[in-house]
């Protein structure tokens, strides 16, 4: 008798052929990340070199990209950020450009980070996606779900919180967990290997709600260090 194959946790990610596969294909049977690779055409570190030096994170308008006095590469850049605008907003999506010289970091001294920089996942209270690109810089990074566990569920870190919280392991814990964000940060196993988002590929990646039929994808912003260029990102 065969024995079953073992399963294939990379068939959480499915790699499509167009913005209209991106969107229309659904999460189902453990998928919960889809990328449409793109190799995109224009010079992105123009752009970002004409938007000028900053610090944190700077929304770009669409009249302000429009207004940059570019190089016939440049422009190829900011067109193709414009129609990656237009798309999403023909879907009812609010897709943000930021240009990101740095997040903040978490600076508390909870025993879970908070920040971007951890493995986390998006949450909303209603069905939605994610949608993100990164078009120049560091990109995100991804974790299989098999590979990650629960920060709250780590018996040392759960005994820390509820001393910090000061009460019972009950539903009230749950909530406090869930008000502070806790619940949504992720801690990779030793041998986990995260799987680059990559440069110029557009990623829809699936979102802790109730009722989702899947698992939500595992994800943080890249660990930057001094010197490396800024980022610019699109996400919705």
């Amino acid at each position: 008798m065969k024995q079953p194959e073992p399963p294939n946790h990379f068939s959480r990610i499915k790699r499509v052929a167009s913005f209209q596969e991106l969107v229309s294909t659904p999460f189902e049977a453990g998928l919960n990340a889809l990328c449409w690779e793109r190799t995109l055409e224009g010079d992105f570190g123009e752009v970002l070199r004409q938007l000028g030096a900053g610090e944190g994170i700077t929304t770009v308008e669409d009249e302000h990209l429009r207004g940059l006095s570019l190089s016939a590469e440049g422009q190829k850049a900011v067109n193709v950020l414009l129609e990656d605008l237009r798309i999403l907003r023909a879907l009812d999506l609010d897709p943000v450009l930021d240009c990101i010289h740095g997040y903040l970091r978490d600076q508390s001294t909870d025993p879970v980070a908070t920040d971007v920089y951890s493995f986390h996942v998006d949450s909303a209270t209603i069905q939605t996606d994610t949608y993100l690109c990164t078009y120049h810089g560091p990109c995100s990074e991804g974790l299989l779900n098999e590979e990650a566990q629960l920060r709250v569920e780590i018996p040392q870190t759960r005994a820390q919180l509820l001393a910090i919280f000061g009460g019972e392991d009950n539903a009230e814990f749950t909530e406090y967990l869930n008000d502070n964000c806790f619940d949504l940060h992720y801690a990779p196993h030793p041998n986990a290997r995260p799987y680059p988002f990559g440069v110029g590929n557009l990623w829809r990646i699936a979102v802790q709600y109730p009722g989702s039929p899947v698992l939500p994808c595992i994800h943080r912003a890249p660990l930057t260090q001094p010197g490396d260029p800024p980022r610019l990102l699109l996400i919705s």
